[in-house]
C-alpha cells in the first residue's frame, strides 16, 4: 500500500520507524510546521529515509489537498494529529485513514482523552484505532486494547509507560491487517459515547471541599499538563504532586508542615499531603522548598 503518515513529535516519529521497519512503502509525510531551531523529530527521519515531506499550517489547505491528491495514497495514518483531517483528503486515498486514539472508544472522544480518564477516576483505559471521518474520534473501530490505570499514574506515566508503547505496536498491526485484507472495522456504539473538551486551567482548579480522591485524581490527571491550580496570597500556586493524607479539618486550611516531604491541607473528607508546587517564577519545586521560601504556616488557607 502507499501510505501518508501525518504526525508530529517523538510519537509521530516512532511510528514511522516501525512502520519503515514493518516493510511498508511510505510514500510522504505531513507534519506541524517548524516553529523553533528545535529539531523536528518526523521531518528528521523522513528527510533521512529520503520520502517527501510537506509541513502546512492547516490540512485543509488547498496545496495539501494538492500534494496529497499527487501522492495517491491507499491509506492515510495518523500519529498524534490535533488538526481536522477534511473528508476530501480522506476521500483521496483508497482506504480513508487510520487513527490512534488514546481512550476505549466511544468513550472520551477529543483531545485531552487522559486528563479525562483519570480526572474521572476510571480503573482502565487503552488505546483504539479507528477509522476516520467527519467526526472526531467516530470511525468504526479497527482495533482496541485495555490498560490498568492505577492509583498512582499521572498523566505523564499513564501515557508514556503504557498508551505510548501500546500505540506505536498497535499501528502497524492495524496497517497490517488493512494491507491483507482482514480489518474489520466495528461502527462505535454512540449510545455510550461521551466527549470532553480540550482541558484549560479553568477545567482543573482546586475545590478544597471536594472529596479528598476527587481532588487527587484532578491533580494527577493535570500532570504535566496543565497542572491543577489553587491560590496562595492571593496568588496562583500549581499542585503538581500530592497524595491522600488521612487527616482532617477546615476543608482548604494548611492543618501540618513537613520539612522532609510538604504541607497538608484539608478537603472535604480528609486532607492531601502537596509535594511538588509551582508558585510565582518558582519553577516546579518540591512542597518543602515552597514552605520555607515563602513562610507557609498552619493556619494558613488555599483558594479564593
Amino acid at each position: 500500500m502507499r501510505i501518508i503518515l501525518i504526525g508530529q513529535a517523538a510519537f509521530g516519529k516512532d511510528v514511522l520507524e516501525a512502520l519503515l521497519k514493518q516493510g511498508e512503502t511510505i510514500v510522504g509525510v505531513i507534519t506541524k510546521p517548524d516553529r523553533s531551531a528545535k529539531v523536528n523529530p518526523v521531518k528528521a527521519l523522513a528527510d533521512e529515509k529520503a520520502i517527501p515531506v510537506l509541513q502546512p499550517a492547516k490540512l485543509r489547505d488547498p496545496e495539501t489537498l494538492k500534494w496529497v491528491r499527487h501522492l495517491a495514497p491507499d491509506l492515510l495514518v495518523l500519529a498524534y494529529v490535533t488538526d481536522i483531517v477534511p473528508k476530501e483528503m480522506i476521500d483521496l486515498s483508497t482506504h480513508g485513514g487510520i487513527n490512534y486514539h488514546p481512550s476505549l472508544l466511544p468513550k472520551f472522544r477529543g483531545g485531552s482523552a487522559m486528563n479525562w480518564a483519570i480526572i474521572s477516576g476510571e480503573t482502565e483505559t487503552g488505546v483504539t484505532i479507528h477509522m476516520i471521518d467527519e467526526g472526531i474520534d467516530t470511525g468504526p473501530i479497527i482495533l482496541q486494547e485495555k490498560v490498568a490505570i492505577e492509583p498512582e499514574d499521572t498523566l505523564k506515566s499513564l501515557y508514556f509507560n503504557k498508551l505510548y508503547p501500546l500505540g506505536i505496536k498497535m499501528i502497524p498491526e492495524a496497517v497490517r491487517l488493512i494491507r491483507e485484507g482482514r480489518a474489520n472495522p466495528v461502527p462505535q456504539n454512540e449510545s455510550e459515547a461521551s466527549y470532553q473538551p480540550l482541558i484549560k486551567e479553568k477545567d482543573v482548579v482546586i475545590e478544597w471541599s471536594r472529596p479528598t480522591q476527587a481532588i487527587y485524581n484532578l491533580i494527577r490527571g493535570s500532570n504535566p499538563s496543565p497542572g491543577a491550580t489553587t491560590r496562595f496570597g492571593g496568588e496562583k500556586l500549581k499542585i503538581w504532586e500530592a497524595t491522600p493524607s488521612a487527616a482532617t479539618g477546615e476543608p482548604a486550611e494548611i492543618i501540618a508542615l513537613d520539612p522532609n516531604r510538604g504541607f497538608v491541607v484539608c478537603t472535604g473528607d480528609g486532607a492531601i499531603l502537596v509535594q511538588r508546587v509551582q508558585y510565582r517564577d518558582t519553577g516546579k519545586i518540591p512542597a518543602y522548598e515552597f514552605i520555607s521560601k515563602f513562610s507557609v504556616k498552619i493556619g494558613n488557607r488555599l483558594g479564593a
